[in-house]
Formats: C-alpha cells, structure tokens, sequence
C-alpha cells in the first residue's frame, strides 16, 4: 500500500519532470552525432572525391540501423532497466563517431550504421520516450513533446558550433572530439537521473484510461491499425528528412556561405523545439492523431516553400515554417499510440513505430541525394517529398473520420472524466 501511494505520487510531479529534463538532456547530446555528418556533407564528398548521396547514406544507414535496433532495444530496456541501455547506446554512439573519422567510406558507414544506429541511437530515443511517457498521465502529451524536442534542440544547438569544428579543424577532428563528449556526458546525467518509473495508478477522477490488450481501434483490428500508423509515419518522415539533411547543401548551390546554411539548419530546428511546446498542449487538449493531421498539412505547406524561394531572408522564414510544421509529428505518434493502446504493450509498439518512421527517414535522406544526384538541383526531391506527405494526409484523415464516425473520444478518458461520473 505505501508504495502504491509513493509510485502513484511520483506521476505527473516534481520528480517526473526533473527525470523528463534529464531526458531532453540526453536526447540532445545524442542526437548532435549524426548532424554532424549532415553538416559536413560537402567536405566530405570533396575528400572522397563520390557523389553526395555517398556521404548522405550515412545518415540514412544510422536511421536504419535505429530503426532495427529500437525494437530489442525497447524490449530489452523492460528487462534490464532503462539506465543500462541508455547507458551501453552512449559508450556506442562514441565509438562510432570515433570510427566514422578514422578511415574512408566503409568506416563512415559502419560507424553510422552499425555502431551509431543498430546499437547507438536504438537504445536511446525509442526506449527513452517511451520511458518518459510512464511518468505521466495528466501532462503526457507535454512532457512526450518536451523530450522528443532533444533532436530539435540538437539541430539548434550544434550545427553552428560544428561548423565552425569543421572550418577550424576539419570534419575528422570534430568528430573525434563529439564522441568523447557525447560518452563522458550521457554517462554522468544516465548514472544520476535515470530510475524506475512508477507503476500506473488505479483509475481516478482526470486519469486517463488504459485500453485493453486485442480491443479494437478505431473499429480495425489492433494490428491493423498499428500498420496503417506505421504506413503513414513512414510517408511523412519521408519529406521531414530532406531539408535537415540537406539544407546545408542546399544553401551552399544557391551561393551562400557555409555558415548560412548551419544558421539556417539552426532556426529550423529551434523553431521545431519551441513549436513542439505547443504540438504537446494540444495533442493534451485533442487527442494524438488530430495533432497530426494539423502538424502534417503544416509540413506540407512549408514544404512547398522550398520550392519556390531563393532570397536568403525568404528561406530563413520557410525554415522557421518547417520546424514549426513536423516538429508535432513524432511525438503525436506516441501519444496515439499510449491512447490506443495498453501501457504493457508500448515497450515493443512505440519502438515498432519508430522503426516505420526511421526507414521513412533514411529513405528521404538518401533519397534526396540520390534525387540531386540525378538533375543536379533539389526542386525534383522537394517535390516527390510533397507527394508522400499529401499521401501521409490522406491516410491521417481516414483515420480522424473514422474516430469522429464511431464517436471515440480524442483521448482515453476514465469513467471519471464523464460528466455523469462527476
């Protein structure tokens, strides 16, 4: 009885939101490492004398690498504890940004995609959300916002710094010293803010309701509309990659200096960080997949900007947009899939979600490069990215109308949060 009361005290509090700061914390170290490939993408291809889409593969190799690995990874941080497999994907992360400047392409490519991804980034994001997202109930939808804003805060904060690494000292030694930061950080803020999270409390008055495992969902099978999220969040992490991983690039064919497109990729991501605040208000007020139909249909219409300015000020502005649009996108799949689903079940389902989001990634990424490779300019990616994002809306408002014609509420509320209940 004492430790239902402790565990159910620890939801929603103090404690819970310095573990959700600690999380953000660790999510924006981690994800400076594969930025950093994304912001030497030229100077990279200039010494490998390849195309970009060689660099850009690494990139696209860590997302698969996570995508595979954040399965078990998740499966296994229900084992074994979250701290030690936060804790094993640091010491990994390190290793491959080590390995990634040692050597030529093939080391680029082991250090991202098997090092970096398989057993780096999978033991970080997909276990650490799903980690965060057990200590609240009331705020889940802010706090899951909160710390998937890590990657955002990340692209802020280091493409600037990492820019001026590179000019000052070149993309191998930049790397080298990320790593040993990334391992020596992670190792001290994992060791002292990481513990168990508390169990579920019984329902009450404002909880939120958990489902029950084989129920249906939206009317489908359970399966089935786990596959149908997959399919759309595949769709639209196609289009969410090509400007993060190629702005830089981007900026550089128009005749800007380096500098600006580290800058630029900066506000893009700043602004995700701070619009993610207010993607997780909402997803709090109106439920996870209305969140992502209006975060979607915003990407989408940022997007199209990219192919239609060139002034400096203007692409500043779009940027801005960007960030804005997808920023609500990954963290709106979680929160559909703890309101659809039993919390039990999240170990395996956000992480198997994950894995569609983070293919769809790699594929946007290399896609991308592949795509300037072919024409010489980026207007062709820009455009396919458009089309599987109109396709990620199709499939985002199939599923909204399905909700609003069986009547579902937009979130999982307990018998309590009934007006007759009350």
């Amino acid at each position: 009885m004492e430790k239902l009361k402790a565990d159910a005290a620890a939801l929603d509090s103090r404690t819970a939101w310095v573990v959700a700061s600690a999380a953000l914390a660790i999510l924006t170290i981690a994800y400076g490492a594969p930025l950093l490939s994304a912001v030497a993408l030229k100077p990279i291809a200039a010494e490998f004398g390849t195309e970009r889409a060689a660099p850009a593969a690494a990139g696209a190799f860590t997302l698969v690498g996570a995508a595979f690995g954040g399965i078990a990874a998740g499966w296994l941080s229900g084992w074994l504890g979250i701290r030690r497999i936060v804790l094993f994907g640091a010491a990994m992360i390190a290793t491959g940004l080590v390995v990634s400047a040692s050597g030529g392409l093939l080391h680029l490519y082991v250090g991202h995609g098997v090092l970096m991804g398989l057993f780096g980034t999978s033991c970080i994001f997909s276990p650490v959300v799903t980690y965060v997202s057990r200590w609240f109930e009331r705020s889940r939808g802010a706090a899951v916002a909160m710390i998937s804003s890590g990657q955002s805060l990340a692209g802020a904060l280091w493409p600037v710094l990492f820019q001026t690494g590179i000019t000052e000292f070149g993309w191998r030694w930049t790397m080298l010293v990320f790593g040993l930061f990334v391992g020596g950080a992670i190792l001290v803020l994992a060791a002292i803010f990481l513990r168990p999270p508390p169990e579920a409390r019984p329902l009450q008055r404002g909880a939120r309701h958990d489902p029950q495992a084989g129920a249906p969902v939206l009317g489908l099978s359970p399966n089935l509309a786990m596959g149908i999220l997959m399919m759309a969040i595949f769709c639209c992490c196609i289009p969410m990659a090509m400007p993060s991983q190629h702005i830089v690039a981007f900026c550089g064919d128009l005749g800007f200096a380096p500098q600006i497109g580290a800058a630029m990729l900066s506000v893009l991501l700043g602004c995700a960080f701070l619009a993610r605040q207010f993607w997780g208000w909402l997803a709090d007020r109106v439920g996870g997949l209305q969140t992502l139909l209006w975060s979607s249909l915003a990407q989408a219409t940022a997007l199209s900007g990219f192919l239609l300015m060139r002034d400096e000020a203007a692409l500043f502005a779009v940027s801005a947009a960007f960030g804005l649009g997808f920023s609500g996108l990954l963290p709106a799949y979680v929160i559909a899939i703890r309101e659809f689903y039993p919390v039990k079940e999240a170990n395996w389902r956000v992480p198997a979600m994950y894995f569609a989001g983070f293919l769809g990634m790699a594929a946007g990424g290399w896609g991308a490069g592949v795509l300037y490779d072919q024409f010489g300019y980026y207007l062709p990616a820009f455009a396919v990215g458009i089309g599987f994002n109109i396709v990620n809306l199709v499939i985002l408002l199939s599923l909204v109308l399905r909700q609003r014609s069986d009547g579902l509420p937009a979130r999982a509320l307990a018998p309590a949060d009934t007006p007759e209940a009350v």
